[in-house]
C-alpha cells in the first residue's frame, strides 16, 4: 500500500537558488530552516498537494554581510514578512516520472503563480523500515515580479543583481505514520 502524507525530511532535502551577479558571475545560496508535507500517490498525482514554509531570515549566501542585506527591507524584508510560503494547486503529468507542479509562492508579502518542473526519483525503505520518497524540482522566477526592486547600476551600464533567480529544490520525505513510531 502507497502512503499518500509524506512529511519532507529537510535533514535530506535541500532549497537552493543561483542569481546573477554583477552581469558576469553567479551567487549561490539556501535556505536552512523549513519544513513541509507533501500528499502524492504515483497512481494518482493529479491529487497531489505540495505546502512548505521557509523561514525566509535562514537564508545562506555564505557571506554574512550579503545575507544580513537580503534580510533587509531592500529583499526579504523578514521582519514583516518571516516567512515564504508555497502551496500547490494543481499537479500536471508530462512524460515519463516528470510532473508540473503548479502553485503560489509569497515572498516578502507578494504571492504569485509559480510553475515548478518536478521529477518523482523513487521511493524505498530506510534501514528502520520508515518508507520514504524523493523529488526533484527546478524553475526560474523573477524577483522583480515578488517587488523585490532594489538594485544599484554599474559603471559599465549592467546591474548587481540580475532579476531571474534559479531555484533548486531536492526533497526527500518519509511516510508520516512513519514519523509518528520515529519520534
Amino acid at each position: 500500500m502507497t502512503a499518500r502524507h509524506w512529511n519532507i525530511d529537510t535533514a535530506h532535502s535541500g532549497i537552493h537558488f543561483t542569481v546573477r551577479h554583477m552581469v558576469f558571475s553567479r551567487v549561490r545560496g539556501s535556505f536552512g530552516r523549513w519544513r513541509g508535507v507533501v500528499d502524492w500517490s504515483p497512481e494518482e498525482p493529479a491529487g497531489a498537494k505540495v505546502s512548505v514554509r521557509i523561514d525566509a531570515a535562514s537564508v545562506d549566501t555564505r557571506e554574512p554581510k550579503r545575507d544580513e542585506h537580503l534580510r533587509s527591507a531592500d529583499f526579504l524584508d523578514v521582519e514583516r514578512h518571516p516567512d515564504i510560503a508555497f502551496d500547490s494547486t494543481e499537479v500536471v503529468k508530462l512524460a515519463g516520472e516528470r510532473y508540473r507542479v503548479i502553485g503560489d509562492l509569497t515572498i516578502a508579502g507578494t504571492a504569485r503563480r509559480v510553475e515548478l518542473d518536478a521529477e518523482y526519483l523513487g521511493r524505498g525503505v530506510d534501514p528502520w523500515g520508515n518508507q520514504r520518497i524523493g523529488f526533484h524540482a527546478r524553475a526560474t522566477i523573477r524577483r522583480v515580479d515578488f517587488g523585490l526592486t532594489w538594485n544599484q547600476v554599474l559603471e559599465t551600464g549592467g546591474v548587481l543583481v540580475g532579476d531571474a533567480i534559479e531555484i533548486a529544490i531536492d526533497v526527500q520525505a518519509i511516510a508520516a505514520q512513519a514519523v509518528e513510531k520515529v519520534a
